[in-house]
C-alpha cells in the first residue's frame, strides 16, 4: 500500500517548520507523515535533512528524505540510533533551512543555465555547492566566462520565479516546454507543475517539481567552474557559488 503525503513545499518552498502526524513507519524505520515540508530526492535535487520535535521536546534527526512506491509517498529517513515513532504521533517538522536554501538557489541557477544554453538536457544533479547540467551540444565553442556572464546578467535582472499548473493537454500542445532529452514529466494527473522565470514567464518555463528561490537575484553570484566533455556531443557544465576564480 502506497501512502500519499501532502507536499507543503510545492506551494511554499520557504516553510521552515510544520506540524504533522505519523501515518506509517516502514520495516527500515522510514517515517511517513500525512504532510511534510521535507523535499524528497527527485529530479536531480537532493532530499532535505532536518529534525522532528516530539511532544516531550525530544528530537529525532532526519538524515535524508526519499520517495517510496510513488512520488507522492515521502519517506523521512532517521539518522542512526534515533528513537522510534508510533503511528498517530504528532510532531513538529523542521528542515535544515540553511542547506535547503542553498539547494533552492542552486536549482534556480540550473534553470538559468538552461536559458543561457538552450540545448536538450541529458542529465542534471543539484547539490549544495557544486551542481551540474549535461547538454547535448554539437558545438563546444562555449567558454565558462561567456556562460558565466550570461548567468550573471539574468541574476542581476532579478526576474521573478514562480510556479503554475497546466493540463496534460496543454503540455502535449507545447512540447518545447520539456527540455530534457531523456526524461518526460509525469502525466495522467491532469496537472503539470511549471517553474516560470520572468514576468509572464518571459524568460523561461519548464516542468519541474523541485524547490526554487523567489527571484533570480536571490540566486546570488554564481559561475561555471568547469565544462567537461562527456561524449561526442555531450557537455557537462558545473555551477558553483561565488565569483569565477582568477586565472
Amino acid at each position: 500500500m502506497a501512502y500519499r503525503t501532502e507536499a507543503l513545499f510545492r506551494d511554499d518552498a520557504y516553510l521552515k517548520t510544520a506540524d504533522a502526524t505519523v501515518v506509517a513507519v516502514n520495516d527500515r524505520g522510514g517515517i511517513i507523515f500525512d504532510r511534510t515540508i521535507f523535499y524528497a530526492t527527485s529530479g536531480g535535487q537532493l532530499g532535505d535533512s532536518g529534525a522532528l520535535e516530539r511532544a516531550d521536546g525530544s528530537r529525532i534527526e532526519i538524515a535524508a528524505t526519499i520517495t517510496g512506491e510513488t512520488k507522492d509517498e515521502i519517506i523521512h529517513v532517521p539518522a542512526p540510533a534515533q528513537a522510534a515513532l508510533a503511528v498517530g504521533e504528532k510532531v513538529k517538522l523542521a528542515i535544515d533551512w540553511e542547506r535547503r536554501h542553498l539547494l533552492m538557489r542552486m536549482h534556480a541557477a540550473c534553470h538559468l543555465l538552461t536559458v543561457v544554453c538552450p540545448f536538450p538536457i541529458t542529465g542534471a544533479s543539484v547539490s549544495e555547492d557544486d551542481s551540474r547540467v549535461d547538454f547535448d551540444i554539437p558545438d563546444a565553442s562555449f567558454t565558462g566566462e561567456e556562460v558565466t556572464a550570461g548567468l550573471m546578467d539574468l541574476v542581476r535582472a532579478d526576474h521573478p520565479i514562480f510556479t503554475r499548473l497546466i493540463s496534460d493537454e496543454e503540455l502535449a500542445a507545447n512540447p518545447g516546454l520539456v527540455k530534457s532529452k531523456n526524461v518526460r514529466p509525469p502525466v495522467g494527473t491532469g496537472k503539470i507543475r511549471l517553474v516560470c522565470i520572468g514576468e509572464n514567464a518571459s524568460v523561461d518555463s519548464q516542468p519541474c517539481g523541485g524547490t526554487h528561490v523567489k527571484s533570480t537575484g536571490e540566486v546570488g553570484e554564481i559561475h561555471i567552474g568547469k565544462i567537461e566533455k562527456k561524449g561526442r556531443e555531450n557537455r557537462r557544465f558545473r555551477i558553483r557559488f561565488g565569483p569565477m576564480p582568477a586565472n
